[in-house]
């Protein structure tokens, strides 16, 4: 399962009166926007969130895969568009953007995000949602548009809920969530199977080796990486807890030679709390060289 968030607009009534998501192949440049040809990427069983005026309104799960189609907003019967069946589930509180913003913006990739750096949404018409985003998302509609006195009977009693509640809405949430998370999970751990041998099982930068103590730390994030980065064992390096909370949060980056740099946000008193110095190196092999540039370019701060 994917997840993606369409923008709709003027187009929301029309579209969810068909059960479809729809956009124009081509622009009259004769050129394919990228959130048009992101259309031929959506299969069956994909999930979408649909964005009208600044709110998510509705959450639904796709019938088919993409397809090439009518305009169904003419008459004449010409192939020019993109169309993928769905059936929507609208939102009796829908989730307004800005107002969990704060929240929300920690999850979006630097590129094709559905939103700008203010919560007001990007021009474009489908935007790729990673698994990290769309759990933040439904949780958030979980606590709108789901009332239980015991929350914890989401995650293990669904039958019942919906036996009693009659949403229909439950089990997508539930599903969707639970399908997202496990992705996450299978993703990191095979990361992290495939990176540790190039580290010899031990932190980069102190040698540390007790594996409960022992991260793969992504260079380039999970939100911001396609899912063949994301299980590059080039794509970052095994660290300590400490180190990896610092590589995370982009106090500290590693240039295309290996050598540490340090953020000015650290004193350099406290170098010998956090374990750094600007002596350190970690032996880094070339494939490591992009994803420590594109690090030390968008994380480190």
């Amino acid at each position: 399962m994917n997840f993606y968030i369409v923008m709709q607009g003027q187009t929301y009534e029309e579209e969810k009166k068909h059960n479809i998501i729809w956009s124009h192949q081509l622009d009259k440049s004769g050129q394919t926007p990228h959130s048009w040809g992101r259309m031929k990427e959506v299969e069956s069983g994909d999930c979408i969130f649909h964005y009208v005026k600044g709110d998510i309104v509705a959450v639904s799960i796709t019938k088919t895969d993409f397809s090439e189609s009518l305009n169904p907003y003419k008459s004449e019967n010409s192939v020019d568009g993109y169309t993928v069946e769905t059936v929507y589930e609208e939102l009796e509180k829908p989730l307004n953007i800005k107002r969990h913003f704060e929240e929300i913006q920690p999850l979006l990739p630097l590129k094709y995000s559905a939103f700008q750096e203010n919560g007001d949404g990007n021009q474009g018409y489908l935007f790729p949602c990673n698994e990290l985003l769309a759990i933040k998302i439904l949780e958030l509609i979980s606590d709108l548009n789901i009332y239980e006195e015991d929350q914890e009977q989401l995650e293990f009693a669904i039958g019942p809920i919906v036996s009693k509640e009659r949403n229909s809405l439950i089990p997508i949430i539930a599903e969707t969530e639970a399908e997202a998370k496990v992705k996450i999970r299978k993703g990191k751990q095979k990361h992290k199977e495939a990176l540790a041998p190039f580290w010899n099982h031990q932190c980069a930068l102190c040698g540390i080796y007790l594996p409960a103590m022992l991260r793969a730390s992504y260079s380039k994030p999970w939100k911001d990486s396609t899912n063949e980065e994301r299980l590059d064992p080039y794509n970052g390096l095994l660290l300590c807890c400490n180190h990896d909370a610092l590589y995370d949060k982009g106090y500290i980056a590693f240039d295309g030679t290996g050598k540490i740099h340090i953020s000015e946000r650290l004193n350099e008193s406290d170098y010998e709390k956090y374990g750094v110095n600007p002596k350190m190196r970690v032996n880094r092999s070339e494939p490591n060289k992009k994803y420590f540039k594109w690090h030390k370019k968008n994380v480190f701060k």
